[in-house]
C-alpha cells in the first residue's frame, strides 16, 4: 500500500498554515509524560556552575586551538588545530546558542544573554529573529506551515543535505540573510514570527555582525593572510559537520503535524565528546517535552520518564541507518514516517488530530 501525498508548502504564509489552523494544530496542547511536582521543580532548578564550567572550557579550547593553529602556521601540524577550532566555533556554538536562548543554561540572566549573543555571531544568526524563530519551533514543533525550523523536508534533497556537512549553502545564505536584515529588509516568513516592535533591534544586531565579518575580510586583504577569515567566519563553512550530524537526527524521518513529541522527535545515546559539544540535546524528546529543564538535568529527566518514551537509538550510527531508510522511502511515499514502538509501560501516542489515513502506522525496524 502506498501513502502518497502532494509535495507540501513549508513556507509560513502558504496554504499549509491555514490548514494547520483549521485542524487545531497551532499553539495547541501537547502530550507530556507525568512527573511528580517535586521532581519537576528539582529538574527545572537553574544553576550557574555547570554552564560556567562548560563555557570556560569551550572558550579555553577555542583560544587554545586557534593559538596553536597560528603558531604552527605553514606546517601540517597546524591542520588538526584548525579543524578542532572549526568544530568548536561552528558546531559547539549551536548548542550554546540554543541553551542560552532558552535562558536555562545559567541561572544569571546576563550570562545567558552574553553567551547567546556570542554564539549567535559565530552561527551567523540574527539574535533577535532567531529567538522568535526558535520560540515558534517549540510552540508548533514540525507543524508544516508554522514551524520555521523544519530542516528535513519531504522529499529530502540528499545532495543538499550532504553539502550541508561542509556549510554549503547554509553559511552563504546565513550571511546573505544578515546582509538583508542589515538593510532593514525581512521576508514574509520572518515577518510572520518577528513582532514589528523588534524589527529595529534585529536590524541593529545584523549591522553589528555584518560589520565584524567585513572587518575580518578587510584585515585579511590588508595583511594578505587568510588567518583573520579562519578566525572569524571561515569555520562556519568547514566546521559545521558535527552540528549538522546531530541536528538532522532531531526530527528527520519522523512525523509531521502531530501533538506528541514522542512521534516527531528523536533521542539518541551518544558518546561523551558529542554529548558535551551538543550539551545533552541528544535527549531531544525530553527537551521538547520539557524545554525549561536545563541541559545538565536532561539525563535525570530521561531516567524519570524513559518508561513513557520510545527507546532511544543506541548510537549515532544506528539512528542514521533508521533515518536514512525512512527518508529514502519518503521520496516514493511522502506521507510515510517512522512510528517507533512504545514500551508496555507507556501511555499510547497522542494522534487524535493526525490524519492517520495518510501515514502508515508501522513501527520502525
Amino acid at each position: 500500500m502506498a501513502f502518497d501525498t502532494p509535495h507540501r508548502d513549508y513556507s509560513l504564509t502558504g496554504p499549509e498554515r491555514d490548514r494547520a489552523i483549521e485542524r487545531g494544530l497551532v499553539a495547541a496542547e501537547w502530550y507530556h509524560s507525568d512527573i511528580p511536582r517535586k521532581d519537576m521543580k528539582a529538574l527545572m532548578t537553574r544553576r550557574d556552575q555547570p554552564a560556567i564550567r562548560d563555557t570556560i572550557l569551550w572558550i579555553a579550547l577555542l583560544i587554545g586551538t586557534a593559538s596553536a593553529g597560528i603558531l604552527l602556521w605553514g606546517t601540517w601540524g597546524a591542520l588538526p588545530f584548525w579543524l578542532a577550532y572549526g568544530v568548536l566555533y561552528a558546531s559547539a556554538s549551536d548548542a550554546r546558542w540554543h541553551e542560552c536562548g532558552h535562558g536555562t543554561a545559567f541561572r544569571t540572566s546576563w550570562m545567558n544573554d552574553a553567551v547567546y549573543l556570542f554564539a549567535s555571531f559565530l552561527q551567523m544568526r540574527n539574535p533577535v529573529s532567531w529567538r522568535w524563530s526558535h520560540a515558534r519551533h517549540h510552540t508548533d514543533t514540525i507543524i508544516v506551515g508554522r514551524d520555521p525550523e523544519i530542516s528535513v523536508m519531504r522529499p529530502t534533497d540528499f545532495t543538499l543535505k550532504a553539502l550541508a556537512f561542509v556549510g554549503i549553502p547554509s553559511a552563504f545564505t546565513a550571511f546573505a540573510t544578515l546582509l538583508r536584515n542589515a538593510t532593514g529588509r525581512y521576508g514574509p516568513d520572518e515577518r510572520d514570527y518577528i513582532p514589528d516592535s523588534d524589527l529595529p533591534r534585529a536590524t541593529v544586531w545584523a549591522r553589528i555582525f555584518v560589520a565584524i565579518h567585513l572587518a575580518a575580510w578587510a584585515l585579511a586583504l590588508a595583511t594578505w593572510s587568510i588567518i583573520p577569515v579562519l578566525l572569524i567566519g571561515g569555520p562556519r563553512i568547514y566546521g559545521t559537520w558535527q552540528m549538522v550530524m546531530t541536528g538532522l537526527l532531531q526530527h528527520g524521518g519522523l512525523a509531521e503535524d502531530v501533538l506528541d513529541h514522542r512521534l516527531n522527535s528523536r533521542s539518541v545515546l551518544m558518546d561523551p565528546v558529542n554529548r558535551w559539544l551538543y550539551l545533552n540535546m541528544n535527549y531531544h524528546v525530553e527537551h521538547h517535552m520539557f524545554p525549561m529543564v536545563p541541559y545538565h538535568a536532561l539525563p535525570r529527566l530521561h531516567a524519570l520518564i524513559r518508561h513513557d518514551l520510545p527507546p532511544p537509538n543506541p548510537s549515532i550510527r544506528h539512528a542514521y541507518a533508521e533515518m536514512i531508510r525512512a527518508l529514502v522511502r519518503q521520496r516514493r511515499e511522502p506521507g510515510y514516517h517512522l512510528r517507533r514502538a512504545l514500551p508496555p509501560t507507556a501511555r499510547p501516542y497522542r494522534e487524535d488530530l493526525h490524519d492517520a489515513a495518510s501515514v502508515p502506522q508501522t513501527p520502525a525496524a
